[in-house]
């Protein structure tokens, strides 16, 4: 039986989980191919913790972490509330296609909402097909405000 739960960063067992499981996306193509720095491994779960606009979401099956959603609550000028951004959604490959994103996604939309958000955003590589059908399956969909401007694009710059 999978477990989701809102994750407590003070909370070893939760802490471990998700840097372990974050740091298997980051050594995963998908990821970038590169672990996780010792520094990150040692300050993610502290540095989220501090930020009372950060949440994640976790699925155990049984003892064993098996999924991880970390989201950063941001602020929508145009509606003058709250927005969160999934930032990092992962699954162990041991447990894919089980439809544990879409329960992730659900207890994600339940603090959303309880936080008084008007939208939930996220960002994917076009490439990851399968993420890019179960994000639709859920109901996201491109960004834009008027056709005739296309739709929005995601930009970084590195500082």
């Amino acid at each position: 039986m999978i477990d989701i739960v809102l994750a407590d960063y003070g909370h070893p067992v939760h802490a471990a989980a998700l840097v372990n499981l974050l740091d298997a996306y980051a050594r995963d193509p998908a990821g970038g191919g590169q672990p996780l720095s010792d520094t990150v491994r040692a300050g993610l779960p502290a540095a989220l913790a501090a930020r009372p606009q950060a949440f994640s979401v976790l699925a155990f099956d049984g003892a064993q972490a098996v999924g991880l959603i970390n989201c950063i609550e941001g602020f929508s000028t145009f509606a003058c509330r709250p927005l969160v951004n999934v930032h990092d959604v992962v699954v162990a490959a041991s447990h894919r296609g089980q439809r544990i994103t879409q329960r992730m996604l659900a207890r994600v939309e339940a603090e959303a909402v309880a936080r008084g958000a008007c939208k939930l955003t996220l960002e994917v590589l076009q490439g990851n097909a399968p993420a890019v059908r179960a994000y639709e399956r859920e109901g996201f969909a491109g960004y834009q405000l008027d056709p005739a401007f296309g739709s929005a694009l995601f930009m970084q710059k590195p500082l």
